[in-house]
């Protein structure tokens, strides 16, 4: 079980934090490798007890409290390749400075079952993290990358690899990835970025 309290209201004012789960919208895409931002958020409102169903920025969203800093969460419905559409509305509408959004995407150069952390960084060849960059101007947004696993073949098109379900047993192993992502970020949320990477990178 993750360590968070129940859903706690959010705090009156703008949100401090922007966080963001990549992936596609529709029902086909729900289990595919490149929806691993989506499951990371539906996993975490699970535990919080909470839901992402607002309709906002082009996404589904929740504002919630998160070790006591109002949090706005997005799932954007643009698909992934225009995912800073979404992210750029909402940064500009609440005044979130980049270094506050933090997001959520597949990476395909990291086994599955592990993830990494990182303050800033490029786009890695992740199409949705490179909307995003252009979008904001700027690559200076933490994030944290779920590992996906290499494409099983050499000359497999890497598109119909992210866009590929996870088999049974991958899944298995991503719950236990999915909630150290869960608890990365709350130490995020709280300033303790270093301390989310040396424990869960």
């Amino acid at each position: 079980m993750f360590n968070f309290h129940k859903r706690a209201p959010a705090a009156g004012g703008a949100p401090e934090f922007l966080i963001v789960g990549l992936g596609n919208p529709g029902k086909k895409y729900e289990i595919t490798r490149h929806n691993s931002g989506y499951l990371c958020l539906d996993a975490l409102a699970q535990n919080m007890d909470f839901k992402i169903n607002r309709i906002r920025f082009k996404s589904l969203s929740a504002d919630v409290s998160i070790s006591g800093h109002r949090c706005l969460l997005l799932k954007p419905q643009t698909f992934m390749n225009n995912s800073g559409e979404a992210v750029r509305e909402a940064a500009d509408f609440y005044k979130i400075p980049v270094e506050n959004i933090i997001v959520i995407f597949d990476d395909a150069s990291i086994p599955c079952g592990s993830m990494r952390i990182r303050r800033s960084g490029s786009d890695g060849g992740q199409r949705g993290a490179k909307n995003i960059i252009y979008h904001l101007n700027s690559d200076n947004f933490p994030r944290i990358k779920i590992g996906i696993g290499a494409k099983p073949y050499p000359d497999m098109d890497i598109t119909d690899w992210v866009l590929s379900s996870f088999k049974k047993e991958d899944l298995e192993v991503l719950r236990g990835t999915v909630e150290k992502a869960c608890e990365a970020l709350k130490l995020m949320v709280d300033g303790n970025i270093e301390k989310a990477m040396a424990l869960y990178n």
